[in-house]
């Protein structure tokens, strides 16, 4: 006995999807995961990466903005980057509390000796 094989010719189907769209936001789980952390080690830390000024999540989605997360991870290193890190914490309290009157007299003192 012979096997008898039939192809049947049928047009491609087309893809549902058209293009790739990589997401800007992503959830808690993501984020976690671009830093190698477990849901679980990132919400452990995730106060103090806050308090060192990582992106917080936004107000009504709760997803995070992984362009910032990036951002912020590469101004850890921002000479590496040729980047210029943020002002200390310390001193942007301080000019922010100072009024622009002292700001610029600090200025012309800077430049006058």
């Amino acid at each position: 006995m012979q096997a008898r094989w039939e192809v049947i010719m049928t047009a491609p189907i087309p893809s549902t999807v058209r293009f790739k769209v990589e997401p800007g936001d992503v959830p808690p789980e993501k984020a976690a995961r671009r830093l190698h952390l477990t849901l679980v080690e990132f919400n452990a830390v995730l106060p103090r990466l806050l308090a060192r000024g990582f992106p917080p999540a936004d107000l009504d989605t709760g997803m995070y903005d992984l362009e910032a997360i990036d951002q912020w991870r590469r101004l850890r290193s921002a000479a590496l980057f040729g980047l210029t890190p943020p002002p200390a914490t310390e001193q942007s309290a301080a000019t922010s509390s100072s009024g622009m009157g002292d700001r610029f007299a600090a200025t012309k003192r800077g430049r006058n000796g």
